[in-house]
């Protein structure tokens, strides 16, 4: 797993495929672009132009990855798109996706969002059998799974799929292409989104539906949990793999990944986030001269929350967009002032005022006590932190990289005692029940805030708490 930075949460990917649509690589390129917030360590495309596969890949921001020229040599109606955070099996660009495979059945890619739980048992059972593997990702595990069966070659591939889906556990949406068609998979618990769309005469496919947008796209619809969608000349084609069905979506999609423009599963993510502020405000309503929201995922929220309140909503906060998307500081003095260049705020709009800070969440607090910290100094006269979710408490298996008790501030600390570490006046925390009620849903994965998993998870509990202490 990858230490955390910065905002102090990623998740690790984003996938997007098109199928038949005139250079659907570079189409490609404008949907990873889109996508870029959910993966900046590595990125790549695979076009197939004549049955011939093309790739590719490269370790930075899609900008970086893709010139021009490169793009010009990706032909073809038919293309698969990655972008990359690394959790299981660290970075490097070995696992930089989509991965291309050669068979003699025939080659095929696939590109893979979210996490694979029961991937060492199935890494071990596939090498057993004679698999070697190319990458230390999770991801591969499935095109090996694929091809493990060799007593009837000649059988359609999906069959192949199905089964390897069956033996999966944990959170994913695969893209899978084939000289014909793209595959569209997901997992059976909805943990991951993945939706399709209509583009001329050709389809869609994103892990969210603001890529959509910037091509003109048509949205159709998502793809269901335990679901496979066909897509080749004959349009869209279901299979249900699995008939165990759950719509467990990653709560953190909407509070946290998720861009505000994206619809998950028929919900606006701004306008979950904006009642999530409203029913924060309910549940944790405070006296204060201004709401204040932290850039960029936390606007919404506070939005809502200053209209439930009445109180007025200021940029008391700035972020500088221009910043690199990694800033690495040895020392602490130069970790703070890393902060400062991402992060200011305006003096003429805090000083003297009581302030209601609102963020998504706590991981490790070390940013939220660096963001109180310098209201104060910009002359705050008290500083409310508001968060618009449950505290964190238990760690993610699924793809995003919280992966240990120890690096959550809520893990081992009560409420008083969190609120005494980040340094602000009075602090509050969203319920669950709330997110609930914010999204008209009935179901969510919310296990990183009650430590109740969707999934069994083998190993994964026993690395977390290396201490022992829970």
């Amino acid at each position: 797993m990858k230490p955390i930075r910065d905002r102090e949460l990623h998740e690790e990917c984003g996938v997007f495929g098109i199928f038949g649509v005139p250079e659907a690589a570079t189409l490609t390129y404008y949907g990873l672009h889109a996508l870029q917030h959910r993966g900046q360590e590595g990125a790549g495309i695979v076009s197939v132009d004549g049955g011939l596969f093309r790739r590719i890949k490269g370790e930075g921001l899609v900008t970086e990855v893709f010139k021009p020229e490169p793009l010009h040599a990706l032909t073809g109606n038919m293309a698969i798109g990655h972008v990359r955070y690394s959790t299981t099996g660290g970075g490097g660009i070995e696992n930089v996706q989509p991965f291309l495979f050669r068979h003699c059945s025939g080659d095929f890619a696939l590109a893979h969002n979210g996490n694979i739980v029961n991937s060492a048992q199935l890494r071990t059972f596939l090498e057993n059998r004679g698999s070697l593997f190319q990458s230390s990702s999770d991801s591969e595990i499935l095109a090996h799974l694929i091809k493990k069966e060799t007593r009837q070659p000649n059988r359609p591939r999906i069959y192949s799929i199905i089964e390897a889906l069956n033996m999966l556990e944990g959170a994913f949406a695969f893209l899978v292409m084939t000289a014909n068609r793209i595959y569209a998979c997901r997992d059976k618990y909805g943990l991951r989104p993945l939706s399709i769309a209509r583009l001329g005469e050709g389809y869609v496919v994103s892990s969210e539906t603001c890529a959509f947008d910037v091509l003109g796209a048509e949205f159709v619809r998502d793809v269901e949990p335990g679901e496979i969608v066909t897509i080749d000349r004959h349009g869209l084609r279901s299979t249900d793999y699995s008939m165990f069905k759950r719509h467990e979506m990653c709560a953190m999609e909407y509070i946290y990944f998720a861009r505000p423009d994206s619809d998950i599963e028929g919900c606006n993510v701004h306008a979950f986030r904006k009642e999530s502020g409203r029913l924060l405000y309910a549940e944790s309503p405070v006296d204060a001269d201004i709401v204040v929201g932290v850039p960029d995922s936390s606007l919404s929220a506070a939005m809502g929350y200053a209209e439930a309140s009445g109180i007025p909503y200021e940029m008391g906060l700035v972020k500088n967009k221009y910043i690199g998307r990694t800033f690495i500081q040895p020392s602490q003095e130069l970790r703070e002032r890393g902060v400062r260049m991402k992060l200011s705020a305006v003096r003429s709009i805090v000083s003297g005022r009581r302030v209601v800070l609102v963020d998504d969440s706590v991981v490790r607090g070390t940013t939220s006590r660096r963001i109180v910290a310098m209201l104060r100094e910009a002359g705050a006269r008290e500083v409310h932190l508001r968060i618009a979710s449950p505290p964190i408490k238990s760690p993610c298996f699924y793809g995003v990289d919280i992966s240990t008790y120890e690096e959550l501030l809520c893990a081992r600390k009560n409420l008083a005692e969190v609120r005494e570490c980040i340094g602000c006046d009075t602090l509050a925390f969203l319920s669950p029940e709330a997110l609930f009620r914010a999204g008209g849903r009935s179901e969510l994965c919310l296990a990183c805030f009650t430590g109740r998993y969707p999934t069994a998870l083998y190993q994964r509990v026993e690395e977390a708490n290396k201490d022992g202490k829970f």
